[in-house]
């Protein structure tokens, strides 16, 4: 089985750390293709679409090559990506499809951009230094202790493949923008959030379940970056939720 796994919002593959190879590790039957949005990562000089749809048509440009069926997991804006992708997949593309921390819009604007994050993000465009900017941004996403080294990362891979504002600003308007269609894209799906997310309220991915009866499984206290604070609980989710 073939893996696609999409991250978030101005976020690239290098920033899923360890998890991936954990994924691997595992589940060694399988192979994880870690694919960059556009305007991030390997793909930082492109310009960005401004509406999901745009970004989900170039990353599936990306993986004509994968043979399916896929699975496909994804975190908070690339589970909207993944989202539009399983509306829109041929008959038989898309066999599972895991969500983690997303949002839509069948949820209000205070529940998906939590009023609480607003002063972080004013601090994070206010911040000149990029070790800084990125270190806090650490801090927003993660409920655990940040270390020096992981900062030190997450800076290294800004420095080498920078966002642009114009693309960060272009994913941010898409993110706002994306309502998904009405139909259920699959009779399940797995949909993951933490409680402690202080960006996105669970209640959104609460939303999806409720409107399609998909699985929803709430950790307590992680944050918005699940795979950075809980890899092992992902994995073990995902391990009994696939034999369904």
């Amino acid at each position: 089985m073939h893996w696609i796994l999409l991250r978030g919002l101005t976020r690239e593959q290098a920033h899923w750390g360890s998890f991936a190879t954990r994924l691997r590790d595992a589940f060694p039957d399988d192979r994880f293709h870690t694919v960059d949005l556009p305007g991030t990562g390997v793909r930082y000089r492109e310009d960005s679409p401004a509406r999901v749809a745009g970004i989900c048509k170039k990353v599936r440009e990306q993986v004509r090559h994968v043979p399916g069926p896929l699975n496909i997991l994804a975190l908070s804006m690339g589970g909207m990506v993944a989202l539009d992708w399983a509306q829109n997949a041929m008959e038989g593309e898309i066999q599972n499809l895991i969500l983690i921390n997303t949002s839509s819009g069948f949820s209000p604007p205070w529940q998906r951009m939590r009023p609480g994050a607003w002063p972080w993000i004013l601090r994070l465009l206010g911040r000149r230094e990029l070790f800084d900017r990125e270190r806090d941004l650490l801090r927003l996403t993660s409920n655990r202790e940040v270390p020096l080294t992981l900062a030190k990362q997450w800076y290294s891979i800004q420095r080498q493949r920078p966002v642009s504002s114009r693309n960060a600003i272009r994913q941010l308007t898409a993110a706002a923008r994306y309502t998904p269609a009405q139909k259920r894209p699959l009779a399940d799906a797995l949909v993951l959030a933490s409680r402690g997310d202080r960006i996105v309220h669970w209640r959104c991915s609460a939303a999806l379940e409720a409107r399609w009866q998909w699985t929803l499984k709430l950790h307590p206290d992680a944050g918005h970056d699940l795979p950075l604070d809980e890899p092992d609980w992902i994995i073990q989710q995902i391990r009994n939720w696939l034999p369904r």
